[in-house]
């Protein structure tokens, strides 16, 4: 039984393109070696893409936070500016004078920037 469609002709043949299918393949390694090269070569990409931006972005922003200092004018993560009065190495956070006679205790990780200058820490979406 033929079937013409567009010029066209497919051969209705039963079960014996099922068996072709089932036939085993000689060269299994190289079919594996073959199956292998675009996993990893999606994998090397996503790296270089993904993963080694995020890395140096992690290293930036820890460099800026344990290069804080007492009288450093920053940027806390809710928009608030204020000069550093308090900055341990040991504990995780920082002490930020906001107004004369008004010191915030701020996690070390919400000071994102310096006045005047870009954010440092930014959103994830980046």
């Amino acid at each position: 039984m033929s079937i013409h469609t567009l010029g066209f002709s497919v051969l209705d043949s039963g079960f014996e393109g099922v068996l072709a299918l089932g036939a085993p393949q000689q060269g299994g390694q190289q079919s594996l070696l073959g199956a292998a090269i675009p996993i990893l070569l999606m994998l090397g990409i996503f790296y270089f893409l993904v993963l080694m931006p995020m890395k140096k972005k992690q290293q930036k922003v820890e460099a800026f936070q344990a290069g804080l200092k007492n009288g450093d004018k920053v940027i806390i993560s809710g928009g608030i500016y204020g000069t550093l009065t308090r900055v341990d190495a040991d504990k995780p956070s920082v002490q930020v004078q906001i107004a004369n006679n008004v010191r915030v205790e701020v996690a070390k990780a919400g000071v994102i920037g310096y006045q005047g200058q870009d954010p440092v820490v930014t959103d994830s979406k980046d």
